[in-house]
């Protein structure tokens, strides 16, 4: 663009990244630093390794608050994620009870995306003042994932714990795989951390690593174009005409794999030909903002023009042209642009540990019998009705967006995400809109409604599909890894296939937002990704073979 555009400037501004890196790819652009007040900050390395960095941790900010002068300043402690936050802040304020008279009392506030904003506000409260005359002052702790390295400023921080470990999502070309993995921080992560100790006076980082550990640490954050699913990035390379991808001046050249599993999977999603040129199919694609698979499903939600014109309704393998299904659409747009918008945003249903019970109570309010997908369609769908009943009712006391606000809170749901679903969710309809999908959903109760929207979705996700394997173990079609339901799954039977949006790696492999769907479906919407010919022999092929055969003696008996 700025070869023919001279008259237009770009500024690049970014608290962490690589400037001279950034400024030599781009024709060696002027560097401009802007360095904040800063005070210094003592850095202390752990003596050895830990073994579980987590216990260290809450054992470290325990330390911090009985030997640390009372009221010298709060605590930030790092952790990857909620499960471990919250385990955290539960030991802690057990721990402070112990301790309270003595060294003051200790508030413990967690800060994580999916927490409610209300609950987020609490990480700006003051430190407690002292229980009683003439006793220690409180002290703060708040215990973050690395959301609070960069992204906001919490001012009384004066001690810092850094374990040394975030959560990162990285994809697996081979197992086609996008998965949230705990691993070492950088160099520059480690310095932003220390550096939240000195924003408004001296402060300490303790490190839970050896100084050595620090050494052999990656200077900086292994790029995301290296570890993420390059699905998205082909296609946009692919509309704007760039076709030798192979040479395309890249800053961080991903690996070939991750690059030809991207081509593959448009191929079998339709949006590039065999030989890799873009389909009109896939250049509609390319107009959404989303991932292709979400693309896909929205476009093959109603009929549209461009859809009669390319023949690219599904995946399109010119051996097996004969069983292409027909262009008939699902009917189900509105539905399929309230489910996509939902999987763009964070997590909508909140479960706070002290109120669990009462939680999971308000979340069946909304649950669908067929799984996540269609529960989070239903709770977008009932806060849609709300919304419009408190609109007719005009709404006094302080409005509707508070009204909105406080049904969400009663009914244990995340307001700012379901306001940023319902503007994905408008900009959606804008692009589905001028796509010409022009198809009407099936009314409620019409006996194909449920089976169209789950087609739809699988018309774009069967290639993350997994059918059962054995009690609670189920096995995912291609790549053949074991994985089980996650817990907060809403399906509590064990349905012989299943549709799901991501695979989480912890202690154990679980598929998070899981659909239930009927193993014909993957035969009628995807046969060229599952082309009994050309799978290898497994379960998976075993499966679809019995499920083929059921088909033809039932369309021979008709």
């Amino acid at each position: 663009i700025l070869p023919n555009r001279p008259d237009l400037k770009v500024v690049v501004m970014s608290a962490t990244l690589e400037a001279e890196a950034f400024g030599k790819y781009f024709y060696n652009a002027p560097l401009l630093k802007v360095p904040g007040r800063t005070y210094p900050v003592e850095i202390f390395y752990s003596p050895e390794s830990q073994k579980d960095y987590f216990e260290a941790a809450v054992q470290t900010v325990a330390y911090i608050h009985t030997e640390e002068p009372a009221g010298s300043g709060d605590i930030l402690l790092f952790l990857t994620g909620e499960e471990e936050i919250e385990n955290a802040c539960k030991q802690l304020r057990t721990a402070s009870m112990r301790t309270m008279r003595e060294h003051g009392e200790l508030l413990v506030v967690p800060l994580y995306s999916s927490l409610p904003p209300q609950q987020q506000q609490k990480i700006f409260l003051e430190a407690p003042p002292p229980r009683y005359e003439g006793g220690p002052p409180g002290r703060k702790v708040v215990v973050a994932t690395n959301v609070a390295e960069t992204s906001i400023t919490i001012d009384g921080i004066v001690y810092v714990v850094d374990p040394g470990f975030s959560k990162q999502k990285v994809f697996n070309p081979r197992t086609r795989m996008e998965s949230l993995l705990v691993s070492p921080i950088s160099q520059a992560s480690a310095q932003q951390r220390a550096g939240r100790a000195g924003r408004t006076r001296p402060g300490k980082c303790f490190r839970l690593y050896t100084e050595t550990a620090y050494d052999d640490l990656q200077p900086s954050t292994f790029p995301e174009i290296l570890r993420s699913n390059l699905s998205s990035v082909v296609l946009t390379l692919k509309k704007l005409g760039i076709d030798d991808l192979v040479h395309f001046d890249f800053m961080d050249p991903p690996a070939p794999e991750t690059m030809m599993r991207a081509l593959e999977t448009l191929v079998y999603l339709g949006a590039l030909d065999e030989e890799g040129e873009l389909t009109e199919f896939g250049r509609k694609m390319a107009d959404f903002p989303v991932e292709p698979q979400m693309a896909a499903v929205l476009l093959r939600s109603g009929r549209s023009q461009i859809l009669k014109l390319s023949g690219a309704v599904l995946p399109y393998d010119a051996r097996q042209s004969k069983k292409q299904p027909s262009d008939a659409p699902f009917h189900c747009t509105d539905e399929a642009l309230t489910i996509i918008a939902m999987l763009s945003v964070p997590q909508c249903f909140l479960r706070p540990k002290e109120a669990q019970q009462e939680a999971d109570a308000a979340k069946q309010k909304f649950v669908h019998m067929d799984g996540d997908h269609l529960t989070l369609m239903q709770a977008l769908q009932v806060y849609d009705v709300r919304y419009d009943a408190y609109m007719a009712y005009k709404v006094q006391c302080g409005g509707v967006e508070r009204a909105m606000s406080q049904w969400c809170w009663d009914n244990y749901i995340n307001y700012r995400t379901m306001k940023s679903a319902e503007n994905v969710r408008a900009q959606l309809k804008r692009l589905t809109d001028r796509a010409g999908l022009s198809a009407p959903s099936l009314p409620k109760n019409h006996p194909d409604f449920t089976n169209n929207v789950r087609k739809c979705m699988v018309s774009g996700f069967f290639m993350q599909v997994a059918h059962l394997l054995k009690a609670g173990v189920y096995l995912t079609t291609r790549e053949h890894q074991t994985v089980m339901l996650h817990p907060s799954t809403v399906i509590h039977h064990k349905p012989e296939w299943v549709l799901y949006h991501e695979l989480v790696l912890t202690a154990k492999n679980y598929v998070r937002t899981v659909m239930t769907i009927k193993g014909e479906w993957l035969l009628e919407l995807a046969p060229a990704y599952y082309n009994l010919e050309e799978l290898k022999d497994s379960e998976t092929k075993r499966q679809l073979v019995r499920i083929k055969k059921g088909m033809e003696k039932k369309s021979g008996k008709h």
